[in-house]
């Protein structure tokens, strides 16, 4: 039995429609003695996003809000959430309803417990593949030419690093360093750290209401602009296994 509980933390943007599902899906999906908390941090949305989500917070303690003042991004979203956690196990979903739930207890099952500490060899990264993408032909195949072109550059290893949803270590995302689209670069940046990921296929579901924030032209100009940083950075960070005697 694991020791640690996870965080679930949403970043949600204009999501009317879709959030209030999904984290009542969320509370039936995972188990509650593994689930501590659900976050939801609200990017500064200007829909019905935030009634959604107040009429559930009636009904359960462990659903926790959070919104930004002002719009700051996906990855900024995250970050909020992750510090606001209370427990050392991260699971994070995009709010849009693709990211099935149901898919976060056999990622849990995966990831080893950073509470424990028999050995230097542990899994703290686990990432969905998305084997049945639900996007329109054009996003999938704008999806699969910038995996090829970053796994070309990063050698990472993971063949879906745009999936949302992922679990990970709390404490190994806090040593990371942060910038706008850190989310699409979550496995090379562990990596580049020094820690273990793993990958397991997970759903992807077709999005029920709204419209999606991103389009392939402006994914395209930002992922070559960030490709380069995270490039650079692996290339200068030097993260050495110690020892204390």
């Amino acid at each position: 039995m694991k020791k640690s509980k996870i965080s679930l933390v949403i970043p949600a943007y204009n999501e009317e429609g879709n959030i209030g599902r999904l984290v009542e899906e969320s509370f039936k999906a995972i188990p509650p003695d593994v689930l501590g908390e659900i976050i939801v941090v609200d990017d500064n949305s200007n829909d019905g996003s935030i009634h959604e989500i107040n009429s559930l917070r009636k009904t359960s303690k462990k659903l926790r809000y959070i919104r930004h003042l002002t719009n700051a991004g996906q990855s900024a979203g995250l970050r909020t959430g992750i510090l606001a956690a209370k427990f050392p196990v991260i699971a994070q979903m995009d709010g849009d309803g693709q990211n099935d739930p149901h898919d976060i207890s056999k990622m849990y099952q995966q990831l080893d417990d950073p509470l424990d500490n028999s050995g230097i060899d542990k899994v703290a990264l686990v990432g969905g593949i998305r084997t049945s993408r639900k996007d329109t032909g054009s996003k999938r195949l704008a999806s699969r030419a910038a995996n090829k072109i970053r796994d070309w550059v990063l050698r990472d290893g993971c063949p879906d690093t745009g999936c949302g949803i992922k679990i990970y270590w709390k404490s190994a995302f806090l040593r990371l360093p942060f910038f706008s689209s850190i989310h699409r670069y979550l496995p090379a940046l562990f990596q580049t750290y020094g820690y273990k990921c793993k990958y397991v296929s997970v759903n992807d579901r077709a999005r029920l209401a709204g419209v999606s924030k991103y389009n392939n032209f402006n994914r395209a100009l930002i992922g070559m602009y960030d490709l380069v940083g995270v490039s650079w950075l692996r290339k200068r960070t030097i993260a050495p296994e110690i020892t204390e005697e």
